[in-house]
Formats: structure tokens, C-alpha cells, sequence
């Protein structure tokens, strides 16, 4: 029963739903009457919505997610340097870290003229296709890098990349550069550049600035985004409780 209601709530992150009954029960494959039963006792515990004849995550599983500790200190932790980044920019700041081959947004700041993005807090995107993605990739090991380059790349937009020497030779540029790119491969239009967070020598965290093509630069972003994520990862190397735990 465990395993059907996790089908149910996949569903959901990190754009879908709302859903209908029986889009839910496409989505997961379960009968109808099955999902049916399971979504009015995912009801009753708070962990879905329902209005109308829609379902949407309820506030039970934010509250969840709010209590994780390790995740909660590190987006403690690096809040005023996200804050910080964002007055230096005024454009999207995200904190991400990885869970498995995909990475998990723990915080956004963002002004009235955002771009639309693909992800939100507690979404996840693959690592392949966003620049916090491709910033944790980069310092996270070569058993990693060769498990993500072993499979199909997912491809989000025309942009992605879905050749696996291109990312090979990307990552290799990070580990040059400290700094992550993204060209339009998560979302069209928006453009990224982000940086690993570290404790000691671990990469526990990367964050980025997003910004419209059409006022993305470089070379003003960089410094910013370096500063940021060498301010944070002082603070996680000089010991910040389980701030510095992967989440």
C-alpha cells in the first residue's frame, strides 16, 4: 500500500498536477478504483488537497519537508548569502542540492520580473539539464559523472544536452572554473550560471543566479555567484552544526 500511495504522490513534484482521477491513475498505472481509495486516505492525513474533482499536494508533505534537518539547517545557513546574492543581482537566486541523479531546490529568492521557471522549492530537475545540477556533477565524483553519462541524457528543451562527450567536456570546464553554465536547457529564454558549495571537501550544495537571455552577462554575474558560494562554504568548513551533511 506504501509503494502505491508513493506512486500517487510522485506524480506531483516537481510541476505536475493538479490532477484528475483519472489522470492519477494513468500516470501511476493503478486501477481507478484503487487510487480512488488511496487518494481519500492521502486526503484525510493532509498529505493531498482535493478540490472539485482535482487533487493537489496538501500542506502536510511542505510541513514534512520543512522538518528534514539537514536540509533545513543548510537552507538556514544559506539564506543571507542567497539574500546577499540577490541584492547584488536583483535576479532569481537558487539553492539546490542533489538527491540521487537529480537536484532538489531548498530555496529561491526572486523578484516581480522573474522568469517563469520549470522548477520550485522542493522540485527537482535532472542534473544534467540546469547549472546547479551541472555545478554539484562536476565535484561530486567520477563514479557519479559516469553513472549520469551511462544513461540517455534527459532533454528538456532543443537545448539539453544529450551528448554524452558534450557533457563530459563540460564538466571538465567546471572543475577549471568553479562556475556552471546553463544556455536555455531547462528552460527557453533563461540562462544560468551557479558555483559548488562545499564542507571541507565535500560538495554539499551549489547556487545559482537565473536570468532572461536577454540581460544575461557573464561576466557581471560571475564575481557575485563565486562570492556567494565561497562565503557559504567557509561558514559549512568552520562548522555549522549538520548544515554540512549531503542532503
Amino acid at each position: 500500500m506504501l509503494d502505491k500511495c508513493a506512486l500517487i504522490l510522485n506524480c506531483f513534484p516537481p510541476t505536475g498536477g493538479p490532477f484528475r482521477l483519472t489522470e492519477l491513475s494513468e500516470l501511476t498505472g493503478l486501477p481507478k478504483a484503487t487510487v480512488h481509495r488511496l487518494a481519500a486516505d492521502l486526503v484525510r492525513l493532509g498529505w493531498l488537497e482535493r478540490s472539485g474533482a482535482h487533487y493537489y499536494l496538501g500542506v502536510k508533505m511542505f510541513e514534512f519537508g520543512a522538518l528534514v534537518p539537514r536540509r533545513r539547517d543548510l537552507r538556514h545557513v544559506a539564506l543571507p548569502f542567497l539574500q546577499d546574492l540577490f541584492e547584488a543581482t536583483h535576479e532569481t537566486v537558487n539553492l539546490g542540492v542533489r538527491e540521487a541523479l537529480e537536484v532538489v531546490y531548498l530555496e529561491r529568492i526572486h523578484g516581480h520580473n522573474a522568469p517563469r521557471l520549470p522548477s520550485h522549492v522542493g522540485g527537482s530537475l535532472p542534473l544534467s539539464c540546469t547549472g546547479v545540477g551541472k555545478a554539484l556533477l562536476a565535484f561530486s565524483g567520477d563514479e557519479l559523472t559516469e553513472q549520469v553519462l551511462s544513461r540517455p541524457l534527459p532533454s528538456i528543451t532543443p537545448y539539453s544536452i544529450t551528448d554524452p562527450v558534450r557533457l563530459r567536456t563540460a564538466l571538465e570546464k567546471i572543475q577549471v572554473s568553479g562556475l556552471a553554465y546553463e544556455e536555455q536547457e531547462s528552460t527557453l529564454g533563461v540562462s544560468c550560471i551557479a558555483a559548488p558549495v562545499f564542507a571541507g571537501d565535500t560538495t554539499v550544495a551549489a547556487l545559482s543566479v537565473s536570468v532572461p537571455r536577454s540581460r544575461f552577462r557573464p561576466a557581471q554575474l560571475a564575481p557575485a555567484v563565486r562570492t556567494a558560494a565561497l562565503g557559504l562554504s567557509r561558514v559549512l568548513r568552520h562548522g555549522s552544526g549538520s548544515a554540512g551533511a549531503q542532503g
